[in-house]
């Protein structure tokens, strides 16, 4: 399928990269349908690109690749309404804001992907212990170029 995007122009996205949110995203209803954008084999942050709109893209993560002890609750009503089965099937993201020079994560309202069927659902966490801007890790100012 070809993705028109401002970002990175119009691109090939294999079916299996396609995701739909039923319900879309929080302040973004009407956008159900993305694609997992990988920059290469070994990245730590994806770009979720609307398909419906070439101007919408969100930078994610895995965030247990910085919060060790974080995880996301799935519901059975919740895993019902994605069609899945096992716990297993389910991938996690949260999506990325740069504050100055601190990348973070909304952990309050991650996105489960079932991986089987690629359907999505961004959740709101009943539990208050994460917040929607906790700090991932801190961005270094660029190298500077010597003469």
């Amino acid at each position: 399928m070809e993705v028109q995007t401002t970002r990175f122009g119009v691109i090939e996205i294999a079916d299996e990269r396609l995701i739909h949110f039923p319900k879309g995203l929080l302040g973004f209803p009407s956008m159900k349908q993305y694609c997992l954008l990988q920059p290469c084999d070994d990245a730590l942050f994806f770009w979720l690109q609307s398909t419906e709109d070439p101007s919408l893209a969100f930078v994610v993560t895995d965030p247990s690749l910085f919060v060790s002890d974080y995880s996301a609750p799935i519901r059975p009503e919740q895993m019902e309404e994605l069609s899945m089965d096992n716990l297993d099937d389910a991938q996690v993201f949260v999506i990325v804001n740069k504050v100055n020079d601190t990348l973070t994560g909304n952990l309050q309202g991650p996105l489960v992907i079932n991986t089987i069927n690629r359907s999505g659902e961004q959740l709101v966490l009943a539990e208050k212990r994460w917040t929607t801007r906790h700090q991932l890790m801190t961005v270094g100012a660029p190298a500077r170029a010597t003469a």
